[in-house]
């Protein structure tokens, strides 16, 4: 989906240096907040969400997706760099990654940032580890329920005892 939504709010700065954004083009936007909201949640029910940092994403439009369901590139360990304080997980910026992985540069300095060009570099690296991403997708879901057969059965003991 590639779509300019009519602001909810009155927008003060359009950071078109950034964004390449205009006061013209949101005044051309065809489609409202909650249009473009439903119309999210249709495309993604199912299936498969990959970016890079979705959680702003999906806090921005309001939704949530299922975690099984998302494949962030920003949260996918062995693309993520160590902290030198204390050793913890830090993401990586999606130019880097990029630069590093698909010898592709993104996010260049002096254009305007493009949000589709961003979604196909998130998806060109999730690719480029698609096979041991979902095998540990699939070990993490398995855990998953294990787990909360076991809370379960914990529970129904916790009641019979009682």
């Amino acid at each position: 989906m590639d779509e300019l939504v009519k602001p909810q709010w009155e927008v003060t700065d359009y950071r078109t240096f950034v964004s390449g954004i205009t006061k013209e083009m949101l005044d051309a936007a065809k489609v409202d907040f909650a249009t473009c909201q439903k119309q999210v949640l249709a495309l993604l029910h199912g299936k498969i969400l990959v970016g890079h940092g979705l959680k702003s994403d999906l806090s921005v439009l309001g939704i949530t997706h299922p975690w099984y369901m998302i494949r962030d590139t920003a949260k996918y360990e062995p693309y993520m760099k160590i902290r030198y304080q204390d050793g913890g997980l830090w993401p990586r910026a999606l130019k880097d990654l990029c630069k590093e992985m698909l010898n592709r540069d993104i996010q260049v300095q002096g254009r305007a940032h493009c949000p589709k060009e961003d979604a196909m570099a998130a998806l060109d690296l999730y690719k480029c580890v698609l096979e041991p991403w979902e095998n540990s997708m699939e070990y993490h879901w398995n855990r998953s329920i294990t787990m909360q057969r076991h809370r379960m059965a914990r529970q129904q003991r916790a009641v019979v005892a009682m």
